[in-house]
Formats: C-alpha cells, structure tokens, sequence
C-alpha cells in the first residue's frame, strides 16, 4: 500500500480509538432522578371542528404523589390483568392502565431479581400509564365526559386474559353511557375500544383520544447510538425525539404545552420508547387521527396522543372506535407479528436499526433464524460470522493474494527504501514501476477494512439495542452477550477470591476478561500476515493496536468481542491459505522472532 491508503487506515483507526476512548473515559452524565410530580388531569376547550379537540393540559395543583407504588395501587379499586407474559392492573379510577410488568424480564441475571416494571400510577415515582376518554364537542362539556378521575363499573368480566375480556362502563346520568372494551393477547397487545351510546334525544359531538403519559424524565440508557424517547410512524415516515428535545418543541398557549402535531391520512403509530421496552398507541389501520408529542413544563409530563376525529352520534345510536397499545417488550418476531398480522404499518421499525438499517435489519434477521436453529446466541454469532466472511470471500482472495504479493516484494522495497535514502518522492516513483511491474495493487488491502467497518458498527448496532442479546448466555462464565466479560485479570480470572472491579471504573478498563485478551491475540496474529509498513511510525503504530484495541474494546459487550474474535480467526484462516496457495509460506512466529531481533540490533547500535 501506499502511503496515502496507509495514511487513510491509519486516519479510521485512530479516529475510531479516539471515539471509544471519549466515551469510555467521559461517559455522558446520568440524569438526575425525575422528581415526583401531581396528576395529570386532561380537559380543555369544547371541539366544534370535524378533527380531535385536544385533550386538557395537565393540573399543576392536582393530587400531591404518594409515598410509594403500593400505596398509589391501593388508592384504587382495580381489575386484574394476567398472561404468561405480563402481569399488573387497571385502575377504576379514569380507567387507566398503569399497572403493567413482564413476567420473562428481570432487572438482573438473578433468576430471584425483581421483574421488570413497565408502567406505574399517578402518584408512584416515575408515573407511567396510559389513559383513554372523549374530549366533548358541541353543547358538552366535560363534567359529560369521562375523564382522567372517572370512577368506572365493571359491566363485564373479572380479570383480563387472553381468553377474557374486560369490559367497563359509566353512565354520565344525562344520557350517555360509556364503555370501554378491552382484551389482550397473548404478548403485548391490547385492544381498547370505546363505545358511547346516545340517549339524550339529540345528536351529541365528541372525540376519542388516547394518551401515554411519563411524569418527569425517565432514567435513560444516555447513550449516542440509542434512540430512546417518542417513537413514531406517521403514514409511512419514521420521527423519533428524544426527551430533552421535546422541551424545544412550538409553544401551545391553548394547551399550557410545548406540541408537535401531525396530521396522519391513514397509519400510524406513536409513543414512547426504551432501550427495550415500549408502550405504544396505535389507532387501528385506515384511521386518520393526530399525532401528538408533547411537553407539559409546569408539570414536567412528557405525553404522547392520539387525537382522532370528532364524531357526532346521532339520537338513540352507538357509536364505538378501535385502537391498539403495545406495552412490553420490543421483542423483534412479536412487534412483526402485529405489523403483519394487525396491519400496523412499520411497526418492526420502532426497534432502534440505526443509519446502517440496510445492514442491521437483515444481519439481526440472520442471527435470529441462526439462534432459532442452534439455540444459543453466542454459536448463533460465530456462525454468523463464518456466513459474512464466505459472502465476502471472492473479494477477499484478490485482497489477500495482493497482500501476499506485497509481502514477496518486502526485501525489494528495503532495497529501494535504502538506495533513497530521505529522498521519499524517488522511492515513490521506484515503488510504483515495482507495483506496476510485478502486476501489483497496493490499495487492495484496503477493501477487506473498508467492508468491515460497516458490518461492525451494524452488528454493534444489533446487539446493543434488540432485547434478543439481553441476558442472552454463551458457555461458562458468559452469562450476558449483551455486557461486557466478566472475568478479571486482577483476581486472576477467578481463581483468587477477589470480587472483579465494577463495571464503568477506570479498573474496569485496564482489569481484561479471557475475552479482550484473544481478541488482541488474534489481531496480532493476523496483522503478523500483513506487509509492515515502511514507515517506521506508522509501523509502531500498527504494532500496538492489537493491544490498543484490546483495552478498548474490552468493555464492549461480549456478543461484539465474540464476533471480532471470530473475524480475526476467520480471516488469518483464510489469508494463511490463500497467500499458501500463491507460493508463499508465513511464518507467524519466526516475523516474531525477527521482528524482537531487529529490536534488539537497534538498541546495541
């Protein structure tokens, strides 16, 4: 190669190492705690236009918050809600659903750690439900409404399964009878439909809506290749905004709110994200409605809505309106299932693929139907592995054959290195007619690099953000693929009864598990393959990044470490044997030796 493709690997490098040193040495500052917050109540003006009136702002002088969950459960009566995946309860009281966690999910790989806990009520910290109601139009207001502190009667059903709906109702004592259907599946989704029917001998306009709403700012994963916050499709086109950008949204004098809102013809979905959590509305295909984020300051309420049109129900008639929440866990084969069989438009994109989505969709579509097929995660990536590196092979064998070119011609370019002494453009112009006579292309070096650099950061993608890798086991002491090894060189991989030190610390950093250790081991030994370069920085350079790497990406999650590791032993396989096949015989070890004489000889002289 020469030096301007030296220079340009050289650059990705160290730009690369400079990347993961910022974040490793400076990670980004946790949030603080979200302070506890009062209820959000909804309200507002009357709607006399054909689409949704806005549900009301809400109180800043409601209900001060309990002291606890148990006590906030407490303060309402409740319907139960039970599945094989998901476990909580619907408060009476509006009718909310904030009681949800799943049953498969723990916070800890203790099998006896908490499970995870998705929404919560009003007045528990960190408040986190969803709420459904009519906004009145017309000659109503909203004492004829059913709004977020409306006591709810069970008309139907004891506790909701998949095999048993739940259906509440409450009559305004003027006419209107409410209800609100609801059942659910045997994953995530539940389906909510609203019904009102007409008595009052006139027609009567009103708007259903829905909303998710998060009393203050979550505690986040806070990292820049994670999207967590609103997620949305709107007829086909993909928003995401993250919290701290939804106190910069339009001010809305009428909704005391900071509002983004967004006109939806006929799919849609919106709501809020985690790494690995969502809970989502999702009006049912073919409706219009407005999709709302928004920001409320003198609460500190992140909400999101579905607003949809204004409906006037006829005297004596019934009018009722379906819609979709997702709440649980952004499992990749169930959240496709709804997009399929529920007709949610791009519901599979509400998981975060990132800028290389090309790359990341169909290589985490590839490792799960590996996983499906060997049952581990860990054999799932090294197989994987193996797949893009045949894929890349016709490409490959012209790269590492002129790698083995290059390294026949090492002795002519010393040669040529000697007899020009400083005078760097005629060992320029010499080492081209060497290339051009020996049939030679120094640049095909570089495409094997190239390629890999997006596969990289697209399985990196993969496997930081799909809830599949969570928790997800190898063999041994690999436990997580999601975290990084556990295993410390300082307690001697175990073997001294010496606690490993906690992950993010600086000993963290310089400890080493088994893991960060082959690794550098295995680009040592496949750099041993490559043409040094001539340049003797750049050579100390290229000499230390196996072990600079090493420290770097020693902390990364296994499941990564794992597949470079495999893409390092795979490549010095196939570059051994295809510098082999063009009359060249590496000698890994005797480079070594040479390499420490040459040292040496330095140091006498």
């Amino acid at each position: 190669m020469d030096d301007q493709n030296k220079n340009m690997i050289l650059a990705t490098a160290l730009s690369f190492l400079v990347i993961l040193g910022w974040f490793l040495l400076f990670p980004p500052e946790e949030p603080p705690a979200p302070a506890e917050q009062p209820v959000a109540e909804i309200g507002g003006d009357p709607a006399t236009a054909d689409v949704a009136a806005a549900p009301p702002a809400p109180d800043a002088t409601a209900t001060l918050p309990v002291e606890s969950r148990d006590v906030a459960l407490s303060a309402a009566s409740r319907v139960q809600i039970r599945t094989d995946e998901v476990t909580g309860s619907i408060s009476l009281t509006g009718g909310r659903i904030d009681d949800l966690s799943l049953v498969d999910y723990h916070e800890t790989l203790d099998p006896d750690s908490d499970i995870v806990r998705l929404l919560s009520p009003v007045g528990a910290p960190g408040a986190y439900y969803t709420l459904y109601g009519w906004a009145p139009g017309g000659a109503l207001g909203f004492e004829d409404v059913p709004g977020a502190n409306t006591e709810w009667q069970i008309e139907s059903g004891t506790e909701l399964t998949p095999t048993s709906p739940v259906t509440l109702v409450w009559d305004n004592g003027n006419g209107l009878v409410f209800r609100r259907a609801m059942s659910i599946d045997d994953k995530f989704m539940l389906s909510v439909t609203q019904s009102v029917e007409n008595s009052t001998g006139s027609d009567v306009r009103l708007a259903p809506y829905g909303i998710v709403a998060r009393h203050g700012e979550p505690d986040t994963v806070n990292f820049f290749i994670l999207h967590e916050g609103v997620v949305r499709m709107s007829d086909g086109e993909l928003q995401e905004i993250e919290y701290g950008d939804m106190e910069d949204l339009d001010v809305n004098a009428a909704e005391a709110a900071q509002v983004e809102i967004i006109d939806v013809a006929e799919n849609g979905w919106v709501g809020f994200t985690d790494k690995y959590w969502m809970t989502t509305l999702a009006p049912a295909p073919g409706q219009s409605f407005r999709s709302v984020a928004k920001f409320v300051p003198s609460a500190n309420i992140y909400q999101t809505e579905t607003r949809l049109p204004t409906q006037t129900v006829a005297a004596g008639a019934t009018t009722e309106v379906q819609t979709f929440l997702f709440a649980g866990a952004k499992e990749w084969e169930a959240i496709k299932g709804y997009e399929e069989n529920l007709g949610i438009l791009g519901f599979v994109d509400s998981i975060d693929w990132g800028w290389f989505f090309f790359l990341t969709k169909p290589i985490f579509w590839l490792l799960h139907e590996l996983n499906l097929i060997i049952g581990n995660m860990g054999w799932s990536i090294i197989l994987l592995t193996l797949i893009i590196k045949a894929a890349l092979l016709p490409l490959a064998w012209k790269s590492y054959a002129s790698m083995a070119k290059m390294k026949e011609l090492q002795p002519e370019m010393e040669k040529l290195k000697e007899r020009a002494g400083d005078d760097r453009q005629k060992m320029q112009q010499e080492m081209m007619q060497l290339y051009k006579k020996e049939k030679v292309n120094p640049a095909a070096g570089c495409l094997p690099i190239i390629m890999q650099i997006p596969i990289f950061f697209s399985l990196y993608k993969v496997i930081f953000v799909t809830i599949e890798l969570r928790h997800a086991p190898w063999l041994g002491w690999i436990r997580d693929l999601s975290a990084p090894d556990p295993s410390s060189i300082l307690n001697l991989f175990g073997l001294l009864p010496y606690a490993p030190p906690e992950a993010g610390s600086i000993f963290a950093i310089v400890s080493l598990g088994i893991l960060p250790i082959i690794l550098g081991i295995s680009m040592w030994m496949q750099q041993k393959l490559n043409p040094a370069p001539t340049d003797p920085t750049q050579a100390m350079i290229f000499a230390w990044m196996p072990w600079v790497f090493m420290f770097m990406l020693g902390s990364f999650a296994s499941g990564l470490v794992l597949y470079w590791i495999a893409n390092n032993t795979i490549t010095f396989v196939q570059q051994y044997f295809i510098m082999r096949s063009h009359g060249y015989k590496p000698d890994i070890f005797g480079n070594m030796v040479s390499g420490l004489r040459k040292k040496s000889a330095k140091k006498d002289t």
